[in-house]
């Protein structure tokens, strides 16, 4: 073997490697175009709107000096229909495409000898983050400072031309450019809040408010939390009849399908109604009641399952809005894996309905295998979060972090753990309890 090494290098000695050109912007824009995006944008890895994620990126690829990043358009009938297959299958179509363009141009670069790399187009697949970071870069803020939209009410991106019927990839490239994008100077969101009442689990508010648990439990249900849910159902069930009282035979069938060819997504209807952008927004202009009835409504009409949190914020949306839909309650596999990740979850898991008339300040005191203390505030149907403790605590809870993650898992039972001495509780119990119900 070192023979043959060093016979290589006898006829072709190493040579330095050359430093990365600056590359023209317009030519690597008709590049990703003919590889197959509808739209492209730069940004430089030293752009402010990156500065929550330079750090992760550059850990991984150091070398990394611009962000390209890459839009697929979606066919919009496709995502409108109320057979979840079609649009799932829409979703799958142009994901693939994104990843394959991607691909095209990171091969091209290489053999240019500039570095390249796409991570996963769409739904993150770091799995073994789970419940923490599971993507190594998110393609919406970087989509937003290259100047391919704005974040809408839905907390999708919004196309100026293409509207919310899009799906993003990043590449990451060693090269600089000669030009960058730079973030539009409005928001194609109007306002219009059509998501927001498409919304089966109301988890997009129409002030503002956007609940991801909510969301997450149902259009998840047969991805990430939801399928570990599932299995678990499994492990037990005492027998196949025990099993068919917990999961329907169409659930079971749904969920070969996801497994077989590719994920079933419940619900991307926020997607699907949102009229903005320039070849969408004069279907709505044109008649507003029409593109409602024709778009809107058979979505919100449609008789489906919707999978929900047992008392969250989302049964209570589905028998007031939508009570000829079925609802079903579930788990979601979400499981605080330490306390760190526990308070990070609180603002996400938050079900701010619940807390109407709640006004109290928690201070909490993690002891043993973890050392954290924080303070949790809710007020006016909002959640704060704080390191350490601040303020006057109207209750102070003192606890064992293993137990109270046991807790949460429902592998034992608060009481038990308060008997036992694990978790200590000063001050008025009715609070203590309503702060567990703004928590499902």
């Amino acid at each position: 073997m070192i023979g043959q090494y060093a016979a290589f290098f006898s006829h072709s000695p190493p040579k330095s490697v050359p430093k990365v050109p600056i590359l023209s912007a317009e030519k690597i824009r008709q590049l990703c175009l003919e590889c197959g995006a509808d739209d492209v944008g730069f940004v430089e890895i030293n752009r402010p709107e990156l500065d929550d994620q330079r750090d992760d990126i550059l850990k991984m690829f150091p070398w990394t000096k611009t962000l390209i990043s890459l839009t697929g358009r979606l066919n919009r009938e496709n995502l409108r229909s109320p057979a979840r297959s079609i649009a799932s299958l829409e979703l799958h179509k142009v994901g693939e495409g994104l990843t394959d363009a991607s691909h095209k141009l990171a091969a091209y670069l290489e053999r240019m000898g500039v570095r390249a790399v796409s991570p996963a187009a769409g739904f993150p697949m770091e799995m073994d983050r789970w419940l923490g970071k599971m993507y190594i870069v998110s393609h919406k803020p970087v989509a937003v400072a290259a100047g391919l939209g704005h974040m809408g009410l839905h907390r999708n991106v919004i196309h100026p031309v293409f509207g919310s019927h899009i799906l993003l990839n990043t590449l990451l490239i060693e090269a600089e450019l000669d030009g960058y994008g730079t973030p539009l100077d409005y928001n194609p969101c109007f306002g219009c809040k059509l998501c927001a009442a498409a919304c089966p689990t109301g988890a997009i508010g129409p002030d503002g408010f956007y609940n991801p648990i909510n969301c997450l439990t149902h259009t998840y249900r047969e991805l990430v939390g939801g399928f570990a849910n599932w299995v678990e159902n499994i492990a037990d069930s005492k027998n196949s009849r025990d099993y068919r009282t917990r999961i329907s035979d169409a659930e079971t069938v749904s969920m070969w399908q996801s497994l077989a060819n590719g994920s079933c997504y419940k619900s991307v209807y926020c997607m699907a109604v949102c009229p903005a952008g320039d070849d969408v927004i004069p279907q709505y202009l044109e008649d507003k009641k029409k593109f409602i009835e024709d778009v809107a409504k058979p979505l919100q009409q449609k008789e489906e399952t919707v999978y929900v949190l047992p008392g969250s914020d989302a049964e209570s949306h589905v028998l007031r809005s939508f009570p000829h839909k079925k609802i079903k309650r579930v788990g979601n596999g979400v499981r605080p894996p330490s306390i760190k990740s526990f308070l990070g979850s609180i603002p996400r898991a938050f079900q701010r309905h619940k807390s109407e008339g709640l006004n109290a300040t928690y201070h909490f005191t993690f002891t043993g295998e973890e050392s954290e203390s924080a303070t949790v505030i809710i007020s006016n149907k909002t959640v704060t979060v704080k390191k350490g403790h601040e303020g006057a605590a109207d209750v102070r809870i003192t606890a064992d972090s293993r137990a109270w993650l046991k807790v949460l898992h429902k592998d034992s039972a608060m009481l038990k753990e308060i008997v036992f001495g694990k978790i200590r509780v000063k001050g008025p119990v009715k609070l203590f309890k309503a702060f567990g119900a703004c928590f499902v």
